[in-house]
């Protein structure tokens, strides 16, 4: 596939690495939830393309969260099930329009924006405030597992793909403390179904790529400006 040779070899070991952390810790906990599997690697596989500004990177965001969005029905994380699959989705949708729209030059890789607008960060600031404050009272209200880790879940989440629309480096750094959040609270899932230890793995190795992605595009976004 193209896209795999644009990738350098710290990204293809970066990428490989991800893989055989995510399969080795299902086979190793012997976990037959598959669809935790197909989740994490597809994941993972989208985040080191995201990680390169590649438009490829969104499409599989789009299937990762429709997978993921269903494991977290199964365990009751109502929060992240709504999240993915009513934000996430269509974020990624829009932030695919939008990156097809801002393709630099002929690299295949979007064009990072110089600097949001005042008016964007006040959006941004507003959209995650009153997303959070609404589905803490939702997920209370469908009694939620780990309700606060939940509600910051969605927080973080709002914000890194409200960033990635605006085709900001810092998308990566807010979705690497989504990572964080999202590994206590499949530590604690964990602690109940010991299943769900590789969905711990999963985004341990989302955090790795995230901050990658964000070293990247300050890199991408230096070289665009300096061309």
């Amino acid at each position: 596939m193209k896209a795999f040779k644009e990738l350098t070899k710290f990204e293809l070991t970066l990428w490989i690495l991800s893989l055989i952390v995510v399969a080795g810790s299902f086979f190793a906990f012997g976990s037959r939830d598959y669809l935790t599997l197909i989740s994490s690697l597809i994941g993972v596989t989208a985040l080191i393309f995201l990680s390169k500004g590649m438009v490829i990177g969104q499409v599989l965001v789009i299937v990762f969260a429709a997978f993921y969005g269903t494991v977290s029905y199964f365990f009751a994380y109502y929060g992240e099930m709504i999240t993915y699959l009513g934000m996430t989705v269509p974020t990624a949708i829009l932030s695919l329009i939008t990156w097809i729209k801002h393709l630099y030059k002929n690299t295949g890789q979007v064009e990072i924006a110089k600097k949001m607008k005042p008016r964007s960060i006040v959006f941004l600031c507003v959209i995650t405030a009153v997303a959070t404050l609404t589905f803490y009272f939702i997920l209370r209200a469908l009694g939620n597992a780990n309700l606060i880790v939940s509600t910051l879940s969605v927080a973080t989440s709002v914000l890194a793909s409200t960033l990635m629309v605006y085709r900001s480096p810092y998308y990566a750094l807010a979705y690497a403390v989504n990572d964080l959040v999202l590994i206590v609270l499949w530590t604690l899932a964990s602690l109940a179904d010991i299943s769900y230890v590789p969905m711990v793995a999963c985004f341990v190795m989302f955090f790795a790529n995230d901050i990658y992605g964000f070293i990247n595009w300050q890199k991408m976004k230096r070289k665009q400006k300096s061309a």
